[in-house]
């Protein structure tokens, strides 16, 4: 009997029984499912929420890019003596051979690169110096001129080439009478002149919107860090350039991202000042050239072409530009 009690008392019971195989535990059950009901509800709501998204995207953006690769593979030809009319042919990869061996659209590359050797260097340089200073200058004078910075953006840039034809014009812009007046002479419309021109016009247009970013950039900066440095005896050289620069690196590789892209599609004011008599011509940008050919020469098929061409370079110095950023971050951090 005295065995039999004791086989009995170390038997396990249903509860030991349970506990070892995972079943019989109601509330464990109930833990396990709600982190996966909430999951699922979280995924709903955002798949929700960024549905919208998706089909403006793919409506604006991903069906726009496929018809023109689809446009880039056919061209019109005439059959025999052409009485009835062009024909839609495909042609393969005739016509971005026809864009890369035509030297106008290459020249078109090295025109861009020009502007951004000038352009980069003075947007970037220039907002990050100016967004320094307002973040150090008085509370009073920041609201003024961060709304005097961002106004010429808030301005189309086919007024802002009207403004600047009007400033460069010589006999009518009080620029020029007063550069005359002082023994300096310089044609804006000229074929080494063109290029600074238009530089300027998107450095006016453009400098505002990217001082923004780094003045907001520099506000969320911690306070206290620039206060310790100030009290280790840490002048404002030090502070800008060895604690505010290195804390909005992100914000920098944003604003260096979107002005490389923003070079690639220079089309409006040099379109502009194209008919003012200066030396720029109609395919002086590769989007220039894009609208030549498909507006001017109607061959939509090389239009598309050049700019399936156009997307690729952005594409690929847009992935030079994050990758190169994204080491940097990792070797800061």
């Amino acid at each position: 009997m005295s065995t039999d009690i004791g086989k009995i008392d170390e038997a396990p019971g249903p509860d030991a029984t349970a506990g070892a195989t995972g079943e019989g535990h109601p509330a464990r059950t109930r833990r396990s499912a709600r982190p996966r009901t909430a999951r699922a509800s979280t995924g709903l709501a955002a798949g929700v929420l960024l549905t919208p998204f998706f089909v403006l995207f793919t409506v604006a953006m991903v069906i726009p890019v496929l018809y023109a690769v689809w446009l880039s593979l056919f061209t019109e030809k005439s059959s025999g003596l052409g009485f009835d009319g062009p024909r839609t042919v495909f042609h393969g990869l005739g016509n971005y051979l026809t864009a890369l061996g035509d030297q106008a659209f290459r020249e078109g590359f090295w025109i861009l690169l020009g502007y951004c050797v000038l352009y980069i260097p003075l947007m970037v340089g220039g907002a990050l110096v100016v967004s320094l200073l307002l973040d150090s200058a008085l509370a009073r004078a920041r609201r003024f001129f961060q709304l005097a910075l961002f106004l010429p953006h808030a301005i189309p840039g086919l007024i802002a080439a009207l403004i600047w034809i009007y400033l460069y014009t010589p006999g009518l812009s009080p620029v020029v009478n007063a550069m005359q007046s002082g023994g300096i002479g310089f044609d804006f419309f000229s074929s080494g002149g063109a290029l600074p021109s238009v530089v300027n016009i998107a450095l006016w247009e453009w400098i505002g919107y990217n001082v923004v970013i780094f003045y907001a950039s520099l506000q969320a900066v911690d306070r206290s860090l620039l206060e310790a440095a100030t009290v280790d005896g840490a002048g404002q050289w030090r502070l800008a350039f060895s604690i505010k620069l290195p804390l909005i690196r992100s914000s920098v590789a944003l604003v260096l991202l979107f002005t490389i892209i923003g070079s690639l599609q220079l089309f409006t004011e040099p379109l502009v000042l194209s008919g003012s008599g200066s030396a720029i011509t109609s395919a002086w940008t590769p989007n220039m050239y894009a609208y030549s050919a498909a507006f001017q020469q109607n061959d939509y098929g090389l239009a598309a072409a050049a700019s399936v061409l156009i997307a690729l370079v952005a594409a690929v110095l847009s992935f030079v530009v994050t990758r190169f950023s994204n080491r940097k971050e990792a070797r800061a951090a």
